[in-house]
């Protein structure tokens, strides 16, 4: 498997993350950039805290790219993810996903984010105005 899976402390490079998944053999290449928005379900959101059993999150993301290279013929696959307090419009998750053709990218790479979101151990914790909660990382 051509993968890279890391999670970083500080913030999220897209620039080397399209350079690293960028290749000849590739005619199609899906990025997903998730950024933190400034509001849930109409409450204005503060910031966002983000915590992982890295061990167990590492070992899950890559579960999920080695499921990925068994359904669809893609070549490179990049995920990025990030721990710590998050601001408005700062960037949580990087999803690239390279393939000869767009269709196995985009499927790909649609798989990567929502696994990604019901499996690996990565808490999301929303801040309020007025408190915080807990959330599901599920969408």
């Amino acid at each position: 498997m051509n993968t890279v899976i890391k999670i970083f402390s500080a913030p999220l490079n897209i620039q080397s993350a399209t350079d690293w998944i960028m290749s000849p053999e590739s005619g199609g290449i899906d990025v997903f950039i998730g950024t933190v928005r400034n509001a849930t379900k109409g409450k204005p959101v503060i910031r966002l805290e983000f915590e992982a059993y890295e061990p167990m999150a590492i070992a899950e993301m890559e579960k999920i790219a080695k499921q990925a290279f068994e359904k669809w013929p893609v070549q490179k696959i990049l995920i990025h993810h990030r721990t710590g307090v998050l601001e408005v419009g700062e960037i949580p998750v990087i999803i690239a996903v390279s393939a000869a053709h767009r269709a196995a990218a985009f499927d790909a790479c649609r798989f990567i984010i929502d696994t990604l979101k019901q499996t690996v151990p990565i808490w999301k914790k929303e801040i309020f105005e007025d408190g915080e909660v807990w959330v599901a990382a599920h969408p």
